[in-house]
């Protein structure tokens, strides 16, 4: 499971996930740092990476194109440091790495964890 740290988060992640056993690259290690965020969806579809972001567009992306890669980790939380929330999301990337290898949404915050899988609005 490769993961691509959007521009809304800290390069801190990327440090945290690999303490974790999780690949992890910073946007701003692959790309530029103004790319507008279907740009940023394509580079990860194309590498097989998955997004993680605080960024809701990301999911109207998916469910506008019903797209079914790639997947998006969307972490809400109003503290997006990792010292203080890395082992929920962590916890969560574990449990779902499955569903996310096979393209899902996952939304984490310190309450709970909700998953849908893509394409968006499938039957």
């Amino acid at each position: 499971m490769k993961l691509l740290i959007d521009m809304n988060l800290s390069p801190k992640w990327v440090g945290v996930l690999a303490e974790a056993g999780l690949e992890a690259m910073h946007w701003t290690a692959l790309g530029p740092a103004n790319a507008p965020d279907p740009e940023i969806m394509a580079y990860a579809k194309s590498y097989d990476f998955i997004v993680v972001t605080n960024d809701l567009d990301f999911g109207t992306i998916l469910s506008a194109t019903q797209g079914d890669k790639p997947s998006v980790v969307q972490i809400r939380s109003v503290d997006l440091n990792p010292d203080a929330i890395g082992h929920f999301v962590i916890t969560a990337l574990k449990q779902m790495e499955a569903e996310l290898l096979e393209g899902a949404l996952l939304t984490i915050d310190t309450n709970r964890t909700r998953m849908r899988l893509l394409p968006l609005g499938r039957k």
